[in-house]
């Protein structure tokens, strides 16, 4: 069924389900869809009791749980504006964004409403606990009211995470988000008995769009987790829920195949030389497969992957394995999905191709590689960038397509094929497009290596790496406790492997990728919520000591 309005949408879940379960925690309470309906009824009072109407803004920063969804729903069904806030924003960022959007209430977290300033707060009509929707401060008390919105209305701001930039309020309207349960519904169907077990932030558009709004629209269940997505707080919730459906970013899948898989294959010299056999690597990816179904609770069909480049052995793996993983391709500006596929369709190395009643071309493309940047027009398309309009029209070609900023290209039945970012290219010294994606792909295969990324400094490509200390660790031979005989032992060894690195690395990439130096990254690199590396924190030169932060 198409819908107009996120409005409609809720009517139609809330009556045609409401005895189905449409959230649970995990080791919590399950909310039926009727009683999810109570809710937003309650959360919208609340609102116009504190004068809030139509068209006003909300800001919605909470960890993930039951009552996010609830308050999702209710501000959009009243005709006023979500302001999805990322949790992993900084205290002084999430002011500034709730005074950028002009929010005049907050639906907030316990944890998180410590990050903020008492004059944002006071500033605000009101401010609710997601836990219970219970009143924190109220400042006004006045009568607002509801809303019929209209499929061209603002329904929310959702600001960036910010790789290269400073966050910006990207604006999608209630027909932006509800063509995405159509084109995801195209893709994939979701039925009225799956269960999603959710690990991703619900800030996130990838979530938001797939993750809740799509099975809220199909009867589904989803199962939210009250901590991080750790291995120890992962498995129990794995082995309880038994999802049918799960999304999760690429850094998730990679240290599965790194930590489990890859370094299982390379304990000893009997198990490289097997893994090295294409036959023979299948077979092992097969069995591998086989426990992490296991693992998963047999009854998983859909993996969905996105939010970045996926590595290519990880991929591999996951192809060969026999999981159903499928790789999409979005940006919150299209509020997300562009291209995608079912499982049993993938291509290694493709994200599919454009999703139905999507348009994808390429523009300024190489004659040589084919490559050009990525643009589209989709039903989805933001309304643009909320009080800056010369971003807005940055991102917009003259004749009104998306310009995605990615580096792509198509194979003859019109598979896209992503390249990388093109604000992230570098051009060699020949004239040569090297994406740093490439190289840290083969970086971040080594068992060392626990993530990295790719600078130009001075002319020379530049490797930042952040070591996994726990295999450097196992390799020093009479490891002892006392700092001193650690330290050096530990100095020692990063030395040689950072050669060893630039070796391996450099065997594996084309003369003009190669890597003139590896720098340790003690601490780890800063990301967004979806486990990209914010690179703009690293442009720096040589001898610079701390990131730049712009």
């Amino acid at each position: 069924m198409a819908f107009n309005t996120l409005c409609e949408l809720v009517r139609h879940s809330v009556d045609r389900f409401a005895s189905r379960v449409a959230f649970s925690m995990f080791e919590g309470d399950d909310v039926t869809y009727a009683e999810a309906g109570r809710r937003i009824e309650k959360v919208q009072r609340i609102l116009t009791e504190a004068g809030l109407s139509a068209g006003d803004k909300v800001a919605l920063l909470s960890s993930s749980m039951p009552n996010w969804g609830v308050c999702y729903f209710a501000v959009t069904a009243a005709g006023m504006v979500v302001v999805p806030i990322l949790p992993d924003f900084s205290g002084e960022e999430l002011d500034m964004i709730i005074e950028h959007s002009e929010a005049k209430a907050l639906l907030v977290s316990d944890k998180l409403f410590t990050k903020l300033s008492k004059e944002t707060i006071g500033r605000l009509n009101v401010v609710v606990r997601t836990k219970n929707l219970g009143i924190i401060a109220q400042r006004v008390c006045g009568a607002g009211s509801v809303g019929e919105p209209k499929p061209e209305d603002l329904a929310a701001i959702i600001y960036t995470s910010g790789t290269t930039s400073k966050p910006k309020g990207v604006m999608l309207t209630h027909a932006a988000l509800c063509a995405q349960v159509t084109l995801s519904s195209s893709i994939f169907p979701v039925q009225a008995d799956d269960v999603f077990l959710s690990v991703l932030p619900l800030s996130h558009t990838y979530e938001c769009s797939i993750g809740l709004i799509y099975p809220f629209s199909m009867g589904a269940r989803v199962v939210y987790m009250d901590r991080p997505p750790t291995a120890s707080a992962l498995m129990p919730a794995l082995r309880a829920v038994r999802p049918t459906v799960m999304l999760i970013v690429p850094l998730i899948i990679e240290k599965i195949y790194r930590h489990q898989v890859l370094a299982k294959f390379n304990s000893t010299r009997f198990w490289r030389m097997l893994y090295r056999i294409g036959f023979t690597r299948r077979y092992l990816h097969r069995v591998a497969g086989k426990k992490l179904m296991k693992l998963f609770g047999r009854r998983l069909r859909f993996l969905g992957i996105g939010g970045s480049k996926l590595d290519g052995e990880a991929e591999k793996f996951l192809l060969e394995s026999g999981v159903p993983y499928a790789i999409g391709y979005g940006l919150t500006e299209t509020a997300p999905l562009l291209a995608g596929a079912a499982p049993s369709q993938v291509r290694l190395g493709s994200t599919g191709p454009q999703a139905p009643g999507v348009t994808l071309r390429l523009e300024n493309v190489n004659p040589e590689t084919r490559q050009g940047e990525i643009v589209a027009k989709t039903p989805s398309i933001m309304l643009g960038y909320y009080k800056n309009p010369e971003a807005t029209a940055e991102v917009f070609t003259p004749d009104g397509w998306f310009r995605s900023g990615d580096l792509g290209e198509f194979d003859k039945d019109g598979w896209l094929y992503i390249k990388g970012r093109l604000k992230n290219m570098i051009v060699g010294p020949g004239g040569e497009n090297i994406y740093p994606e490439d190289i840290e792909s083969v970086l971040n295969s080594h068992v060392c290596i626990a993530d990295s990324i790719v600078t130009e400094q001075e002319g020379r490509l530049v490797a930042l790496v952040h070591f996994n200390r726990d295999e450097i660790e196992a390799m020093i031979d009479d490891w002892r406790e006392e700092w001193n005989t650690k330290k050096e032992a530990w100095e020692a060894k990063t030395e040689q492997l950072k050669k060893e690195i630039m070796d391996f690395v450099n065997a594996k990439v084309s003369r003009f990728s190669r890597i003139s130096e590896v720098v340790e990254e003690k601490e780890e690199f800063v990301k967004t919520p979806t486990q990209k590396i914010r690179r703009f924190l690293y442009n720096r030169k040589k001898g610079d000591e701390t990131p730049k932060t712009e």
